[in-house]
């Protein structure tokens, strides 16, 4: 079982990289523009839950090759990979963003993270895609 998972990782990885270099900078936009809008959302998600506003700051974009803040969620900091973005909430300064998305024994949850994810991934795979598609043919 571990050689064939080991032979779809190497296929997928050779498959990844022969993308041309074209493709995946005219994706670059759609990738930010998802981020942003998806960002957007979980602002709007965090605003009931607002005390001082810090949470709400602390929701970031962060793009691809750079590090995402320190005690983010989800994942903490990490660089984020090639053709990607990464949305978090939480830094250095707020570190109780998953306190306030699933709640404690004595706070109710307030979930703004992944209810916006729930509402935005099919719009925002599927103009992901639309991209990939037209940077695809206009590569050819």
């Amino acid at each position: 079982m571990a050689k064939a998972d080991t032979n779809g990782l190497a296929s997928l990885n050779r498959r990844l990289q022969a993308i041309p270099k074209a493709v995946k900078e005219a994706v670059q936009p759609a990738l930010q523009k998802a981020g942003g809008e998806l960002a957007g959302d979980m602002k709007r998600l965090a605003e009931r839950s607002r005390d001082t506003g810090d949470l709400i700051r602390s929701i970031a974009v962060t793009p691809a090759g750079q590090k995402t803040p320190p005690y983010s969620q989800p994942g903490g900091e990490q660089v984020v990979p090639e053709n990607a973005v990464m949305v978090t909430a939480g830094n250095t300064s707020v570190r109780y963003a998953h306190l306030v998305e699933y709640g404690t024994t004595k706070a109710e949850a307030q979930p703004f993270f992944w209810p916006a994810v729930r509402l935005n991934r099919k719009k925002l795979t599927g103009r992901i895609k639309r991209a990939v598609s037209k940077a695809v043919k206009n590569a050819r």
